[in-house]
This record gives structure tokens, C-alpha cells and sequence, in this order.
């Protein structure tokens, strides 16, 4: 049993892997707060990530799948989640340069990068979809396999995934952030909120015509 538990946790984390590369609104909030606030930024968005999807497996549990699901919740959460895009988009393309590149022992803005990563997972509409299809078919699979221990292997791959891709991408921005000074350091920063702007527009298109 135990090796087809490592298996699942393995398969998991490639799973998990294949969906957090996407290119989304988590990443690019991520590539903008380690420019600004150095490579402790991508963990501490996962937490908030984290927070979000306990929070959702949780009303999964309970039996509110049918609801997150639904045609209204999906109206709701892609109209209300588009807006927000939007409105995160715009902060960061308004976003001063620096007047200094600060120093890892200085404050991250923890609670700053955490909301962020709470944010850009509830305000997604693909979150939830992802969840109610793929994630919760890996969690009774885990049940199936080992109970509660098979349940905790798939998140031990899935949340694997989530850190090792996030903190890699965090770490490498950070390190480029000491290349891109004044001018075009404000030009990723516009290039990042345009997409968050493009894709909550997305969103809400993809809400009206659904």
C-alpha cells in the first residue's frame, strides 16, 4: 500500500505541477512581488493559495460542490473575479519604481503577499473548476486508495507542486529584479498588470457569453 501511496503523491505533484506553469493571475502577481519585495514573496503567496483551497475542499466536503458549480455561482465568481483582476492589474501597472532595491532582511509585506494569494485563487474561475473536477475526482481516488493518508499524499504532491514551481519562480525574479532598474523595471511592472487587466476582462467576456 504505501508504494502506491508514494506513487500517488508522485503522480500529484506532476499533476499539480502541469497546472500551477499555466500561465495565470497567480503567477504574474507572483513575478511582481518578488521584483518588489524579494523571493520570500512566491511561498508566502502559496500560503495564501493554500488558505483558498483548504477553504474550498472544505465546502467540497460538505457537500457544496453542486453550488460552486453552478451556472450562477460561475457568473458570479468570473464577474466579481474579473473586476478584481482588473482593479490588482491597475495597482501594479501604477506601481512607483523604487527608490532602492530592498534588502532580503527587510519587511516582505507578509500579510500583503498572502492576501494576494488568497485574492488571485478565489477571484479565478478556473480554481473552482479545476477543484470540482480534477481535484476532488484525486481525492476520492485517495480515499479509495488509503483513507484520510491517501487524501494527505495527494496534497502532499499537489501543495509540493504549488511551492517548488512558485518559490523557483520567485527566487530566479528576484535575482533579475537587481538588472532591471528604473525604466525597465517599470515596464515589467506594466507588462504584468496589463495581463492581470486583459485576463479580467477575460473573465468576465467568458462570464456573459457562457
Amino acid at each position: 500500500m504505501w508504494i502506491e501511496v508514494l506513487l500517488f503523491a508522485v503522480a500529484s505533484f506532476w499533476v499539480g505541477l502541469s497546472g500551477a506553469m499555466v500561465p495565470g493571475p497567480m503567477l504574474t502577481v507572483t513575478i511582481s512581488d518578488s521584483l518588489k519585495k524579494g523571493y520570500k514573496a512566491g511561498p508566502l503567496i502559496v500560503l495564501g493559495h493554500y488558505i483558498a483551497e483548504i477553504t474550498l475542499m472544505i465546502l467540497l466536503v460538505l457537500g457544496l460542490g453542486w453550488a460552486i458549480g453552478s451556472k450562477t455561482a460561475t457568473m458570479i465568481i468570473g464577474g466579481f473575479g474579473g473586476l478584481m483582476l482588473i482593479y490588482i492589474g491597475y495597482v501594479i501597472a501604477k506601481s512607483p519604481v523604487p527608490s532602492k532595491i530592498p534588502g532580503e532582511e527587510e519587511s516582505t509585506e507578509k500579510r500583503g503577499s498572502i492576501i494576494s494569494g488568497i485574492i488571485t485563487s478565489v477571484t479565478n474561475p478556473y480554481f473552482y473548476l479545476w477543484w470540482a473536477t480534477v481535484g476532488w475526482a484525486f481525492m476520492l481516488k485517495g480515499i479509495e486508495l488509503a483513507g484520510v493518508i491517501g487524501v494527505l499524499s495527494f496534497l502532499v504532491g499537489h501543495w509540493g507542486a504549488d511551492l517548488t514551481w512558485y518559490s523557483l519562480v520567485s527566487f530566479f525574479t528576484s535575482k533579475g529584479r537587481h538588472v532591471l532598474p528604473g525604466k525597465r523595471y517599470k515596464i515589467m511592472m506594466i507588462v504584468c498588470g496589463v495581463f492581470l487587466v486583459l485576463l479580467g476582462v477575460y473573465f468576465i467576456y467568458s462570464t456573459l457569453i457562457a
